[in-house]
Formats: structure tokens, sequence, C-alpha cells
């Protein structure tokens, strides 16, 4: 079995997912004529398996990648193999992108395929002015890019990069999938794009174990495994809960349960649960299982570790891998077979919804009227943040808990200051103020402020990176987990550029000017992707410069405390200085956009609120700042004072004395007759 799997394993996962695509589209309707301008049954059903197939090729690029990036060693035969698992993945993408961009050029027109110059000319207008052509074609360029970067890169950190890049292709496939209709089309992105990207890391993960079976033998194999285990349940809790978010966007309420579409989502949620069971049973029973299989083959075999007794104890192991990825084919090809069925939630963003301006450009209701409760009890959840804050929580509380189990301490204000800071950011993108960012500039501003300064100042103090050195055991094998990559990015050249003081407080402020006097406000107004990055952006700028103020974990270079303090005060009179512009504008920002909004109010008096704010409640966590150094700098002085003490109880004040005799020496010499 073990030789045989490498090619067992990826028929199995192939032909359940084609099945499952078949049968959802007989049972969905997906494949169904059209009444007008039908392309004919071969486009119909060729259409869903050509997005499968760059689905499951998009899952063996960047799972192989992933999995080289964080546990395989460059060291080993095993990482060049899985590189070369993804180089294959990619090519495999690129063809069946280029395929689906073709037959879907031919379901959205009804032209029929021919070789003329006509059909040439409609297709290249399709893929080049059209956004659903352009997505495709994104697709097929970025995966055509990452099959040779493959081949080209074998640098351990430079493939970082090419993992990102391959990333991106999935990116305008999530931007053009269901709508979800008009409300909550940036939710539906969001949660779609979390659903490709994790359950491309986790089912591309497994593949690339099993085509590298040959070489992950015995105790190499088990290592490996319980690192794409850890990987693997981070991806079902993240599949799990943007599917389940995606589903309630699609199918509205319970009764539609009983729509194809909802049977179709049910089967795909009875293959994951599958799924989540394989996974406990592989954490909790097989792994160990394995680790002592392994030990009682080698006993057995004298302590010498040969291939015989490196496969031998595994057979049932790759038993159930290739049931795992039956199941994952049958998820897979319902996951395709959903994509082309009717939704009971109607997708027409042209038909009730579009009543007023903001609701066109927003495609969203306009929320209730904003009084002050309402930024407390209403909530517009961005799953990428809920995500990021709730793994966030986890792994440092993990961290302390570890450390306090081999009897290290951990101070307790570091992790109470950590979890406010997340939850402070899990608000700010998923409450009330996300729920009035795009109607409100004030709104707008607040949230701002809170990314790029509330949320750094406290979590800045509980000292993440320093937690990660001590808490996460390092590797020896010469692959790179959390705490290689972590320490790798923090003593890199460029965090040495970035984490200096002045091109923090430089990027800090400038930021604020160029973002909202450019075409970048403008970006993460209209574009989901121009929002988050948004928020990226502020809070690492935010974070930088208040690390490089009060900061506990590593920098290269730190200022005297006197001297901050005057880079503080510099900074925020530029801050303030911004706030005070926006009070002063007789000018919209934005006016087609924030002047559209709202509820009868005056959109500029809205806008001059903004900037008060940027300029009275921003001050707010700059006297934090300051009063936090202050009090480092007395504690600073404290400890100097005590080191000196000790030196001189240690010296018996042998410099005192030296001083003192060298004073002494240079009186009597003063006292002496001179000739």
């Amino acid at each position: 079995m073990p030789r045989s799997v490498r090619v067992l394993g990826p028929a199995v996962l192939v032909a359940a997912a084609l099945i499952a695509v078949l049968v959802g589209l007989a049972f969905g309707g997906g494949a169904d004529p059209v009444l007008i301008q039908d392309p004919g049954p071969i486009v119909r059903w060729s259409l869903p398996v050509a997005k499968l197939l760059v689905n499951l090729g998009a899952a063996g690029m960047i799972g192989s990648l992933v999995l080289a990036l964080w546990a395989l060693s460059p060291e080993r035969e095993e990482f060049n193999a899985a590189l070369d698992v993804a180089a294959a993945s990619a090519a495999v993408m690129t063809v069946a992108s280029a395929a689906a961009g073709l037959i879907t050029f031919l379901d959205v027109t009804g032209v029929p395929f021919d070789l003329g110059e006509r059909f040439g000319m409609q297709l290249g207008q399709f893929v080049t002015s059209i956004g659903l052509g352009q997505a495709w074609l994104t697709t097929t360029l970025v995966a055509a890019a990452v099959t040779v970067l493959c081949f080209a890169v074998r640098n351990h950190t430079a493939l970082v990069f090419v993992a990102v890049l391959a990333v991106f292709s999935l990116v305008p496939l999530a931007q053009q999938g269901h709508a979800a209709g008009a409300s909550g089309h940036n939710q539906a992105i969001t949660a779609l794009g979390l659903h490709l990207v994790f359950a491309a890391v986790w089912l591309g993960g497994l593949i690339t174990i099993v085509l590298l079976q040959r070489r992950l033998g015995g105790e190499r194999l088990v290592v490996v495994l319980a690192r794409y285990s850890t990987v693997a349940l981070i991806c079902f809790i993240v599949v799990a809960i943007s599917g389940y978010a995606s589903a309630a966007l699609r199918i509205g309420s319970w009764d539609a349960l009983g729509t194809p579409y909802g049977i179709l989502v049910i089967a795909k949620v009875g293959a994951l649960i599958a799924l989540g069971c394989f996974g406990a049973l592989q954490r909790t029973w097989l792994i160990g299982r394995m680790q002592r299989k392994q030990l009682a083959a080698e006993a057995s075999a004298g302590g010498a570790k040969t291939d015989a007794s490196a496969r031998k104890p595994f057979a049932e192991f790759w038993w159930f891998v290739v049931a795992e990825l039956a199941f994952m084919g049958i998820a897979s090809g319902v996951a395709a077979a959903l994509a082309r069925t009717a939704t009971p939630v109607s997708e027409d963003v042209a038909g009730d919804l579009a009543r007023t301006p903001a609701e066109i450009l927003t495609g969203e209701l306009l929320p209730p009227w904003p009084d002050w409760y309402r930024f407390v009890t209403e909530w517009k959840p961005d799953l990428i943040w809920l995500l990021a804050c709730g793994f966030g929580i986890f792994f440092y509380l993990a961290g302390v808990r570890r450390l306090r189990r081999r009897g290290d301490s951990w101070p307790i204000y570091r992790a109470v200051l950590w979890v406010s800071g997340l939850l402070l950011l899990a608000y700010l993108t998923s409450g009330g103020v996300n729920a009035y960012q795009e109607y409100l500039f004030s709104a707008h501003m607040l949230g701002h402020m809170g990314l790029t300064m509330a949320v750094p100042v406290l979590l800045v103090p509980g000292a993440p990176v320093t937690l990660i050195a001590r808490a996460v055991q390092a590797r020896k094998d010469g692959s790179r987990g959390g705490r290689e990559w972590v320490l790798l990015a923090v003593h890199s050249k460029f965090a040495g550029i970035i984490a200096n003081p002045f091109v923090a407080a430089a990027l800090f402020v400038g930021s604020l000017w160029v973002f909202y006097y450019s075409p970048l406000f403008r970006w993460s107004m209209v574009d989901h992707i121009g929002h988050e990055w948004m928020i990226t952006h502020f809070l690492i700028t935010g974070y930088l410069f208040v690390q490089s103020l009060v900061g506990i974990d590593p920098v290269p270079y730190r200022l005297p405390y006197a001297f901050r303090l005057l880079l503080l005060l510099g900074t925020m009179a530029f801050h303030a200085f911004f706030g005070l512009a926006i009070m002063m504008s007789t000018g919209l920002m934005l006016a087609d956009w924030y002047g559209a909004m709202g509820w009868g109010t005056d959109a500029l008096a809205d806008q001059q609120l903004g900037g008060g704010i940027a300029w009275s409640i921003g001050e707010i966590p700059t006297l934090a700042l300051a009063v936090t150094v202050a009090i480092q700098w007395a504690r600073s002085d404290e400890k100097e004072s005590r080191r000196r003490d000790r030196h001189a109880d240690r010296t018996g004040d042998a410099e005192l004395e030296a001083y003192n005799a060298q004073l002494a020496a240079i009186a009597e010499h003063d006292r002496a007759p001179r000739d």
C-alpha cells in the first residue's frame, strides 16, 4: 500500500470530486438549460469541472508551498520535492484557469466556439475589458508565474513571496463568486476568500505528504505529520466558520435548507464533519500510535532505522489518508456544484435594494439612525479580523500557560493588555464603528484613530515576540516554525529600517497625509481589498511607532528616554495639525461618496467632527504614551542606581576610593612647593 498510495490517493481524490460535482449539478440544476442564449450542454457541464480542476490545482500549489515553509527542511530532499509538487500543481491550475476562462466566455455570451478572427476579438475584449474575464486572465497569469518561480526560487525566505503570490491567485475568484445579493457583499467576498485559501492549504498539504511518502519514512513522517496536523486544525476551524458565514448569506433562513442549494450545503457540511473526525483521530490517536509502532519497529531491527522498519508500521495510516482524501474530494466536488446552483437568496443587485444613493454606492441597506448606543448594538462582522483576534488571544494565552507550567513567570498585566487590545481591534473592525464608517466620516476617523493609536498602545506592552521566543521550542532540523519565522522577520534588515524610531515616526505621520489626500482614500471606500489594506497598514504603522517608544520586544536601536519624549511631542504636533486641517477645511473629501450618505445630516459638519476626533480623541493615547515613557525613564534610573550600588558593594567602593585618591593626589600636588 505505501508504494501505491502516491497514485491511489490522488486518483481517489479526483474521482470522488468528479462524481460529486456531476451528481451535485444534476441534483441542484446547475447544468440545466437556460432560457436565453443557452451555451449548450458541453459548456454547462464542463465549466464546473474546469473550476474544480482550478481549485485542485490551487490546493496542490498553495498547500505544498505552505508545507515546505512550515514543516520541511531545506537540508533534506523533501523540500525540493515539495516545490516540484507546487510547480506541477501550478501548471495544472494555469491550464485549467485558461480553459475555465474560455468556457466562461462561451457561457456568458452564448457565442459558439470557432477559430475565426471575430471570435478571437470578442474573447480578447472579454478578458481585457470585462470584470469576469479579467479575473480569469489574472488567475491564469499568476498561476503561470508561480509555475516558473517554483522552479527558479529555492531560497527558503524568498519562497514566502512566492506563496503570497500563489494565494493572490485566488483573490479574483473570491471577488467573482456568489454576490449573496447586494446585502452582505463584502462579507461574502471575505468568507469565500478565507474558505478558498484555507481549504487549499488543508487539502494541498495532505496531497503533498502523500506524494512525498517515499522521502518521509518513519520518524520523519511522524514529525511532518504532527506539524501538518496543527495547520490542518487551524484550516478546519477557518473553513467551518467561513463556510457557515457563506451559507448563512446565501440561504437566508432555515426553511431554505430544503431547497436543492440547501441540501447540497448539508452534504458539504456532512463531508466537513467527517473530515473533522479524521483530524481529531489523527491528532489524538493516530500520531501517537505511529510513534509507538516506529519505536517498536526500530527496536526489533536492533535500533537501525532502515527503510523497511520506517515504512512497515504505517500501512494503516496510508489507508486512513486515502479515506480522508475521498471525503476531501466529495467536499470539493459539492463546492464546485454549489457555485453553479441557484441560491435561495436573490442575487439581483439592481432590484429593491437600490433605493437610495447610499445603498447604490455601498450595496448595503442603510443602517439605523446613528444614536450613540447604536455604536454598541450594531455589528458588521469582518471574518478576517475576528479570526485573527481569536487566534491571537488563544495562542498568546497558550504561550503564557506553557511558560507557567514549566515554572517561568510572565507578568499578568502583559496578558491583560494584549487581550484587551485584540478585543478592541475586533470591535473596531466588526462592531458599530465598522457598521457606520462607510456612511459617516466621523465614524471612519474614530475607527482610524483607534487602529493607529489605541490598539497599538495596548498590544505593544504585551511583548508577543518575547513570548514567542521564550515559549515556542526552537527547531533543530533546519525547518522554520513560528518562532523561527518571527525572529527572522524581527532581525531582518527591512525590519531594522522600518523599526528605526525616526522612520517609524515618519511612517506614522506621513501615512495620514498621503492616505487622505491621495486616491488611496477612495480605494479604501469603494474596494473591500482597499479597506482591508487600510486596516493592516495603519495597524502596523501605529504598532511600529509605539514599539519605538515603549516597546519591550527587541529592536535594533532605541532612543534615549529624553529624545523619545521629544520625538513623541514632535510627532503628535504634526498629528494635531492634521486634525486641525480637516476641522478647518471647507471642501468635502470624497464628495460623491460621503456627500450622498447619511440621514439628511450635514456631510461637511460630520467631516469637521472627524477632524476634531483626530485632534482631540487622538491625543488621549499620546498622553498615555508620555506617561509610560516617563515611568520607564524613572524605573531605568532606579535600576541604574541599584546596579551601581550593587557594584559598589561588591568592589568595596573601589571606583569611588580610586577617584578620591586621584583628587587627593592632585591637591597634594598643588600644595607642594614649587621652584
